[in-house]
């Protein structure tokens, strides 16, 4: 679905592509998409992501998964290695850009080489062609990067490297004319291969912890001896699939929930240490309030009020506040955790506790840890576009367009002028 020019205006969606207008490449490109079975592009210039899709070509197509067939098995299109640099900015999976990384990472050598005259393109391989049900989802325990290119360097490299073996290993092969004319046609298009890596070193990789958005969006954890899937109970194969070894949560059970992500030490619990330096609970607390805001006057446009106005508003609906009692308790926590340095979480409520707490910066699933954290804490559409990109374009399709012009705002003065020290100062994370 096209989103609106605003995100687009304030690289707030599709931001930080790379620009592809050189005849060549759009040339290669299309080698790429004939490939894959779909039209050339006839765009004079477009932009890419890390894995090659492009927002101009998926609307001239009308098919934004025209890389992603059943939101499985992504293809890729790599045009250059400066790739590896960009977002991945549409995805059915949330590791897709960190499997990406990492194949660009290992085989950086050869993507170099290849690029310089070719076009490589590809599939990242599940284990199965299609997700019906939760089974097929905790069957992908691997990736395997099917890599090709459009002149088919990578199989003349492959073949001229056994011809190279059979020369040196053969006594009389060097008396074969028609095969050392063939080394020397084959040595104009990969060059020497001895000096030259083409053939990526690394294909297979770990398909570890994830969210994909598939059965409305589902997380799946790995710890040693249990993997842990929290999802709607509707998704199917849900409480079915594996119990011995698999765990169901329901993503509307707060409490479960919460004490999974405590339990396995995914958690920065409430304390002084890092509440009172991050400005955390004032940022959720601001939150809070602009969500009631918006709620009981959608049309109010909120852009430049300052932190004077927003108390005048908050003592003009004290009933309100109270009601919905997220800021009183917010307050609360604030002056515990100052008098005491912490707060004890398992005095409250459920829902209540995701407002105060943050993923483990130094956890593997910190990242996505946060995004379910985000989930619970919808009012937060700051951390909501951090984290949970997928949530927060739903959520702003149904926002008034007052609300979006302020959310808009809010982004552009806070994460977007400096967005790793914010999520330094905030997640504690660092990039």
């Amino acid at each position: 679905m096209k989103k609106p020019d605003l995100l687009r205006d304030n690289e707030l969606i599709y931001g930080r592509l790379l620009a592809i207008d050189e005849p060549h490449l759009i040339q290669r490109y299309n080698k790429a998409l004939a490939a894959f079975g779909l039209e050339p592009t006839k765009l004079a210039s477009f932009q890419i992501d890390r894995t090659g899709f492009s927002p101009e070509i998926a609307e001239e197509c009308g098919d934004y998964d025209y890389l992603d067939p059943n939101e499985v098995n992504r293809r890729f299109i790599i045009l250059t290695p400066s790739q590896i640099d960009l977002p991945v900015v549409h995805t059915a999976f949330s590791n897709t850009s960190q499997l990406m990384f990492e194949f660009m990472s290992k085989n950086q050598r050869a993507i170099d080489a290849l690029t310089i005259k070719d076009v490589i393109y590809g599939e990242i391989e599940d284990s199965i062609p299609k997700v019906n049900d939760i089974e097929d989802l905790l069957s992908i325990n691997q990736v395997e990067f099917k890599v090709l290119s459009a002149e088919d360097v990578l199989g003349k490299a492959a073949e001229l490297a056994k011809l190279v073996d059979r020369l040196k290993q053969e006594p009389d092969a060097w008396r074969d004319n028609a095969m050392l004319q063939r080394m020397v046609d084959l040595a104009k298009v990969c060059g020497d291969i001895r000096e030259n890596a083409l053939v990526p070193d690394q294909v297979i990789f770990r398909h570890n912890a994830y969210w994909t958005s598939h059965f409305g969006g589902l997380y799946v954890f790995v710890d040693p001896d249990m993997t842990t899937v929290i999802s709607d109970p509707a998704a199917p194969g849900f409480r079915r699939s594996r119990p011995w070894q698999v765990s169901y949560l329901s993503i509307n059970d707060a409490d479960k929930v919460f004490r999974f992500l405590a339990a396995t030490g995914r958690l920065d619990l409430p304390r002084a240490s890092w509440i009172e330096a991050s400005g955390y609970l004032e940022h959720r607390a601001e939150m809070v309030v602009r969500a009631l805001i918006r709620d009981a006057e959608p049309n109010r446009n909120l852009t430049d009020v300052d932190k004077v106005w927003l108390q005048t508003w908050i003592h003009g609906h004290a009933d309100l506040i109270a009601q919905d009692g997220n800021f009183p308790f917010l307050n609360a926590a604030k002056r515990e955790i100052a008098q005491f340095g912490h707060l004890k979480i398992e005095d409250v409520p459920p829902r209540q506790r995701f407002l105060v707490v943050r993923a483990k910066p130094d956890h593997p699933d910190a990242w996505l840890t946060n995004q379910l954290i985000s989930d619970f804490v919808p009012q937060d559409f700051v951390s909501r576009y951090v984290f949970n990109k997928p949530g927060f374009y739903k959520d702003y399709d149904g926002f008034s367009d007052a609300w979006r012009s302020d959310v808009v705002d809010v982004l552009k003065t806070t994460y977007l002028k400096d967005k790793a020290a914010f999520r330094a100062r905030l997640y504690g994370l660092t990039d």
